[in-house]
């Protein structure tokens, strides 16, 4: 277990905490691990009925920590979303996204496999991948197009445009946006609502609904498939070192 992820239960609810705040919550290797253990595990343990995910702190998660991209780049690191994204996607009990902050990246495309979602009123939702010479990931292609539309998503995807915590209720990406301070009280609430329904309704009631979502296995492959690709292409590496250099990247050289 990462000390980046907290686990804490009470009252049949999970709570899963992101805390490398220094660091914006940005993901390593570890953090996606501990995030896939604690997703097995709730289905399996009969005392857990509901999950929280949220981020310590004033972010969400700013996305991937660099310096595992880069030494997945390099060849020198395996990519853990192989698990993690089959272990959020595959949750079978209700996942509430707590949204405290900036969600960049992953920190978005991840929400995308919540059922409900708060929004702080500093929350804000971004996924530069093409900037990064990357591809969406999280079967995120396919999910947030059908969230909010393809003109809303085409914004979000290929010009890397982000949103504001309104912006994402007005579009119907979250169902609430509250204050910073009423964030927790806000989700744990809701939590408890749905750990007093009978459980297997609840978890049966979820299934039903992500029955349309079947393909979302085969969605996330694709891209992942590419991803990996895209990862070590080029255009990233050009991307990364401007990252680092912290200058303007120029893409003018690529066609």
């Amino acid at each position: 277990m990462s000390e980046h992820v907290i686990l804490s239960s009470a009252g049949g609810v999970l709570e899963i905490r992101l805390n490398r705040p220094e660091k914006k919550n940005a993901l390593t290797r570890d953090m996606y691990n501990a995030m896939a253990a604690a997703f097995d595990a709730a289905n399996d343990d009969p005392s857990v009925r509901v999950l929280i995910l949220t981020g310590t702190g004033d972010a969400f998660t700013s996305g991937n920590d660099v310096g595992d991209f880069q030494k997945r780049a390099n060849g020198g690191l395996e990519s853990s979303a192989g698990r993690f994204l089959p272990a959020i996607s595959g949750l079978q009990k209700p996942l509430i996204g707590a949204v405290n902050g900036m969600a960049i990246g992953v920190g978005t495309t991840m929400l995308m496999h919540c059922d409900l979602l708060i929004a702080a009123t500093n929350a804000r939702f971004m996924m530069p991948f093409t900037a990064l010479g990357l591809v969406p990931e999280a079967a995120s292609s396919m999910l947030v197009p059908r969230a909010i539309g393809h003109v809303r998503a085409s914004a979000m995807l290929l010009l890397g445009e982000g949103i504001d915590a309104q912006t994402a209720l007005d579009w119907g990406l979250v169902n609430k946006v509250v204050d910073q301070a009423a964030l927790m009280d806000t989700a744990r609430e809701m939590a408890a609502k749905l750990a007093a329904l009978p459980p297997e309704a609840v978890r049966q009631t979820k299934a039903l609904m992500k029955h349309d979502t079947q393909d979302v296995p085969g969605r996330m492959e694709a891209e992942l498939t590419i991803f990996k690709q895209r990862l070590v292409s080029p255009e990233a590496k050009e991307a990364f070192t401007a990252f680092a250099e912290k200058r303007k990247p120029d893409f003018s050289k690529f066609y």
